[in-house]
């Protein structure tokens, strides 16, 4: 399957853009309220590259991608979505099956696991894209499958306490939110959905 790598990177980068608000007062909620301008701030970066970064195989582009938000997003997402999209571009190969989109997804899930030092559960992205890579191996999820899925894994960290991360420090106080992490990872699945499917 090849993809339309220059409409993913514009459409996961300006729904996130578009997002930062959203983001912004997610994390106003239990966190530093910066990870919806954090994360704006790493995608217009990747934004701005479009162009180079659309003209390289599917791993050297995620590579690249995934360098850009290390160096752009503060905080612990930089890292976090770095480490995303690195593992990913170790782990795909130029022209992905679903098979190979699941497996890359389990690799990455366990490689955040290890640099966040957390587990599902914990009310973080893993929240989200932990029962995705179980839900691609499965096989046969539809788009919508997967898009009505993703926005309920977010939704389903509101009555999470924090584990992990700065929300943790609230204890039961970061109970009734949304996790940012796992809303923008929402968000980045919705995005590339819409786009293999034509809707974006």
């Amino acid at each position: 399957m090849t993809l339309p790598l220059d409409t993913l990177i514009g459409t996961v980068s300006s729904r996130i853009i578009a997002s930062a608000d959203e983001l912004t007062a997610l994390d106003s909620a239990i966190g530093d309220a910066d990870h919806g301008l954090n994360m704006k701030r790493g995608f217009e970066a990747v934004l701005a590259d479009r162009a180079k970064i659309s003209a390289l195989p599917l791993p050297e582009a995620l590579k690249a991608i995934g360098t850009t938000l290390v160096m752009k997003v503060g905080g612990a997402s930089g890292p976090l979505y770095g480490t995303l999209f690195l593992t990913l571009a170790k782990e795909l190969p130029a022209d992905p099956t679903v098979a190979d989109a699941a497996r890359a997804l389990s690799a990455a899930v366990d490689s955040l696991k290890a640099r966040g030092k957390s587990d599902v559960g914990a009310k973080t992205m893993l929240d989200v894209l932990s029962p995705l890579a179980v839900l691609l191996a499965s096989g046969g999820a539809s788009f919508e499958t997967v898009k009505s899925s993703v926005d309920g894994w977010a939704e389903a960290t509101v009555p999470m306490k924090a584990i992990r991360g700065r929300a943790s420090f609230l204890g039961d106080r970061s109970i009734g939110h949304m996790d940012p992490g796992a809303r923008s990872s929402a968000i980045m699945v919705r995005a590339v959905c819409d786009v293999l499917e034509g809707t974006a």
